[in-house]
């Protein structure tokens, strides 16, 4: 399969060019008009399909359900956002739970299901802090082990890629420095850090941190808190809901100009309410949550933001549009970024030769006109 465009992602810009696709993977790229195509895209900008490495549903299902079909519903039909990888992310619940939620996505991956490919799980909690805990249930959150963490990985058949975690909390960084052994990044989230805290934990291998500005000690010109320490540390990564509802898109830029074009990453932190209507109301660790006119998921006790309805479209538009970010920097936010930071650089998050031919189509407005996961077109597939 061939196609082209005149507004091709490459090497940090839009370049016209045709893409040949084999069995799943990039073999050539051509100058545009070289050969007969399949599919010629005119003027729309081709980039590299957009990875989620927080997202907890969306559709009616949320990760803890343990719910296989709802999982594969979640999967197939997340690539109409252009999201053609992502992590699975459970929030804090009981051990019981938890083990059923992790051993339900291992299960998925081995039997084999369609869309966007699940390259990994994304623990978040239950090691968590009290006071900045969010919308996550206090009453199951516990210190970290390791041994208690094995336990979760055996049930996840390895799966856990990215766990969040108050490092803090972590006894002489035991199990941050097991996690960083073991390939598995560990993300500084819902945590009382201060900023030199967060260094140490940087140095026993922490790789990034959870949705920042969220869930965490807020900057001050005395005590920098953890969103200090996110401007700080330059080669830490560093998640951002850019719903703007999370974050002012004054906020967004902010923290993008700090972090540089390599090292931000959008995440949508999408609830199960994600595509579901306004006013819908749901349990998200045993809390209920009501959706909001402008697609906010707040707890209806406290009135507090407990995740989003994101698409990753929206949010790239809302980071080019409205928060002013340079093209390559959002574009390498929702690509480029969570690949590296996951360690899947010569897999994904960008258009070469021998990476995975997954890409999404979009048009001026953001619309996703198709998404290629492994070379297949999905959307087309469903019309």
């Amino acid at each position: 399969m061939i196609i082209q465009s005149k507004k091709v992602w490459l090497a940090d810009q839009f370049v016209e060019a045709q893409i040949e696709v084999e069995n799943g993977k990039i073999v050539n790229l051509y100058e545009y008009g070289t050969k007969a195509v399949d599919k010629d895209y005119g003027s729309e900008r081709i980039l590299p399909g957009f990875i989620d490495v927080h997202c907890h549903g969306a559709y009616g299902f949320d990760t803890n359900d343990a719910d296989e079909e709802g999982l594969r519903h979640w999967i197939k039909n997340i690539v109409s956002e252009g999201v053609t990888a992502l992590l699975p992310t459970t929030i804090t619940q009981s051990e019981e739970v938890l083990t059923g939620a992790l051993k339900n996505v291992a299960k998925v991956v081995k039997e084999g299901y369609t869309g966007a490919e699940i390259v990994g799980i994304h623990f978040e909690g239950p090691y968590l802090d009290m006071k900045y805990k969010g919308a996550q249930p206090e009453q199951f959150i516990c210190k970290p082990t390791v041994e208690q963490f094995k336990k979760y990985q055996e049930a996840a058949n390895g799966m856990i890629k990215y766990i969040t975690m108050a490092t803090e909390t972590d006894e002489d960084f035991a199990l941050t420095q097991y996690c960083a052994e073991h390939g598995v990044v560990v993300s500084i989230g819902h945590s009382a850090s201060t900023s030199e805290q967060a260094v140490r934990a940087f140095a026993y291998g922490a790789r990034s941190m959870t949705h920042v500005y969220n869930g965490m000690t807020p900057f001050n010109h005395r005590a920098n808190g953890l969103v200090g320490a996110a401007y700080r540390i330059k080669s830490m990564y560093g998640e951002i809901i850019c719903d703007g509802n999370h974050s002012t898109p004054a906020a967004l830029h902010q923290f993008f100009e700090a972090k540089g074009p390599h090292y931000g990453i959008m995440v949508s932190d999408a609830l199960m309410a994600k595509g579901k209507p306004i006013g819908s109301k749901f349990l998200f660790g045993g809390n209920e949550i009501e959706i909001y006119p402008d697609g906010s998921a707040h707890l209806t006790s406290t009135k507090g933001l407990a995740g989003s309805t994101l698409r990753i479209n929206d949010g790239l538009r809302i980071l080019i549009e409205e928060a002013l970010v340079p093209v390559d920097t959002a574009i390498n936010s929702c690509t480029r970024n969570p690949a590296a930071c996951l360690h899947l650089e010569d897999r994904k998050g960008s258009i070469k030769v021998g990476l995975d031919a997954d890409l999404v189509v979009l048009d001026r407005n953001y619309q996703v006109l198709e998404t290629y996961c492994m070379g297949k077109a999905m959307l087309a597939q469903e019309a």
